[in-house]
């Protein structure tokens, strides 16, 4: 192997049944780094970006980075993307626990699989020994019921696998790693089932070198310690994801009753990472390589919504299912990740979709008979349950959600889509922007749709972190306006995306110092990069991304906000705010290097070093 890298990424063909090794360039690496920035370069180079999402000419490609393997905290990360068939642009997901870094031991830095397989398969690779195996036993089962069954002769092994909203195809289905580990965003679980692969299986007993041992020890006995030392690091251990519940019903972060409502500190104190910790937390759980240690083991011992020792849930789940839906039963909420857990679906997406039916139901839109005599009342969660398996199975009701509220929206018709907050197709995670308006823009611009992880804004508005020591920064910025916030959102994208192709932990990219990551990074790939070469290569990850959608059609008139987000809100930390798009779209427009229909200037892709991509922007 070689420094931070295998060199090789597995190609497999599930139509010929067949696989090869794709040699990668050092000058790539250099330039892509890793992860879904170099997957992009890979799909723009090779692949036709006109294909269905669900087609055999989609690939699923999954991607690791030259940290990932290493040992150093939080680089346990890999990403996984496709054209999204939930959105129809760029699609990424990226996931943590134990996946990326055996795949890497195993010797490959990611696998890309093609075609489309005539009976459902799963592919075993164990270092050196790669098999495409029948997976007609395994079709049907539900991730938790399928992972016990590959690890049953094999613990020690690493699973990645769909359950039945994969195999149905839904819009909205996720891949599990492990139980406990999701990519959830944007659909890839479709890609996954439409190619027939129920899963893929990976050990590896191999060593990923470093260029310097000595100077990476260094800096990881410097980064142990500015864990130790993070109060965010502290309160992620002790509250998990759900630590943020609390202080966003204060400052206008959290939605409530599907975006309507500013403030209801009793749905909050029953939701929040102290409750969960107090009443259903059973120990903490860390992703390879972590000493941060924020994922919630839980159990809900009686009740409606008992559930078994398992994987809890996150900030995003406890909003969804949650606040979006009145309901303060936190119970339920676990009950809920539970079941999109095991059928494979996106917890975001998923609780999206029935808030937005809730809303319609109360509005009159939808009547029982439509809901298949659901009582989708506001905090009816007996009948969500119902609803998550529906949608799973694509049965009845649950077909019209299955694919995400957009699309939910256009088959139920009228003013429906007014009550979807989305960005180009993918509805926003749990962070309201009329409390932070920097959010806004993130939202706007960020290439896989309404995003909170492809940047480091949340982390830097909210005050969580900052790194003068790159950009001017303020001490202190104000949620609520949109003035000074397109510098702060250009700054942490062009950072931020860079957990994205190192492939370490977005929390680690707020908690540890930049210089810290640097020098691991050159330590571990001998590369050397300054971090102006460093940050540009994030400047590069971002434009990549956002040429391959202005290929598929996205254009400046995408960069906008769904109308919700526009009402201001009468209560609440984010009482009478809303983002001024206007100012926010045109000083980012200007600092990026956008013209007018939203396409990376050709100067811009030259100073990048993007020639192929300006050569299909501007033939």
């Amino acid at each position: 192997m070689g420094n931070g890298y295998a060199g090789k990424v597995l190609l497999v063909n599930l139509t010929n049944n067949s696989w090869t090794d794709l040699a990668l360039d050092e000058q790539d690496l250099k330039k892509y780094i890793g992860g879904s920035c170099l997957a992009a370069k890979l799909y723009l180079d090779r692949y036709n970006l006109d294909a269905d999402p669900l087609s055999e000419e989609n690939p699923l490609m999954i991607m690791t980075g030259p940290m990932v393997g290493s040992g150093f905290p939080g680089t346990s990360r890999f990403s996984i993307c496709a054209k999204a068939p939930q959105t129809g642009i760029w699609g990424e997901s990226a996931c943590g626990g134990t996946f990326g870094p055996e795949l890497k031991r195993a010797g490959y830095d990611g696998i890309v699989f093609e075609g489309k397989s005539s009976s459902p398969v799963y592919l075993s690779l164990i270092d050196s020994q790669i098999q495409l195996l029948d997976a007609s036993h395994l079709w049907g089962k539900d991730i938790y019921e399928a992972t016990d069954l590959l690890k049953s002769d094999n613990k020690s092994l690493k699973v990645l696998t769909i359950g039945p909203a994969g195999e149905n195809l839904v819009k909205i289905s996720a891949i599990g790693n492990d139980k406990g580990h999701f990519s959830g965003r944007t659909g890839l679980g479709a890609v996954m089932g439409s190619k027939r692969l129920k899963a893929i299986v990976v050990k590896g007993s191999g060593k990923p070198a470093k260029a310097d041992e000595e100077r990476y020890k260094a800096a990881f006995k410097t980064a142990v310690a500015e864990v130790k030392d993070s109060a965010l690091a502290e309160g992620l251990h002790m509250m998990g994801s759900d630590a943020n519940m609390d202080l966003g019903m204060v400052t206008g972060d959290v939605p409530i009753k599907n975006w309507t409502v500013g403030q209801d500190f009793d749905l909050s104190y029953n939701l929040s990472g102290p409750t969960l910790s107090e009443k259903y937390l059973t120990k903490a759980h860390a992703c390879s390589n972590c000493p941060v240690a924020c994922k919630r083991v839980v159990k809900v011992d009686d009740g409606p919504f008992k559930t078994e020792e398992g994987p809890g849930p996150e900030y995003e789940t406890c909003g969804t299912f949650g606040t979006m839906m009145m309901n303060p039963d936190l119970g339920a909420v676990i009950k809920a990740n539970e079941l999109c857990n095991k059928y494979g679906m996106d917890t975001i997406s998923c609780g999206s979709a029935i808030a937005l039916a809730m809303e319609l139901f109360e509005k009159g839109t939808l009547s029982k008979d439509d809901v298949d005599g659901l009582d989708l009342s506001w905090g009816n969660m007996e009948a969500v349950m119902s609803l998550i398996k529906k949608m799973a199975y694509r049965e009845g009701f649950g077909d019209i959600l299955a694919d995400g509220a957009v699309k939910a929206a256009q088959k139920i018709g009228g003013d429906s889509i007014d009550c979807v907050v989305h960005v180009k197709g993918l509805e926003a995670p749990m962070h309201d922007p009329r409390g932070f308006h920097g959010m806004g823009l993130a939202y706007m611009m960020s290439n896989r749709g309404a995003c909170h992880l492809q940047h480091a804004v949340l982390a830097t508005e909210q005050g969580m972190a900052s790194w003068p020591q790159l950009f001017d920064m303020k001490d202190d910025y104000e949620g609520t306006t949109s003035v000074d916030k397109a510098a702060l959102v250009y700054n942490s994208e062009n950072y931020g995306i860079l957990g994205n192709s190192l492939a370490i932990c977005h929390y680690l990219v707020d908690i540890l110092k930049p210089e810290t990551i640097l020098e691991a990074f050159n330590a571990i790939t001998g590369f050397n990069l300054s971090t102006g070469e460093l940050l540009e290569s994030g400047m590069r990850d971002w434009t990549l991304k956002r040429g391959f959608n202005n290929l598929l059609g996205i254009t400046a008139k995408d960069d906008k906000l769904p109308k919700r987000l526009l009402i201001a809100l009468e209560e609440g930390g984010a009482a009478g705010s809303v983002p001024d798009v206007k100012l926010l779209l045109s000083e980012y427009y200007a600092i990026r290097g956008l013209d007018e229909k939203g396409f990376p200037r050709p100067e811009k892709l030259t100073e990048l070093g993007l020639i192929e991509l300006k050569n299909r922007l501007y033939h």
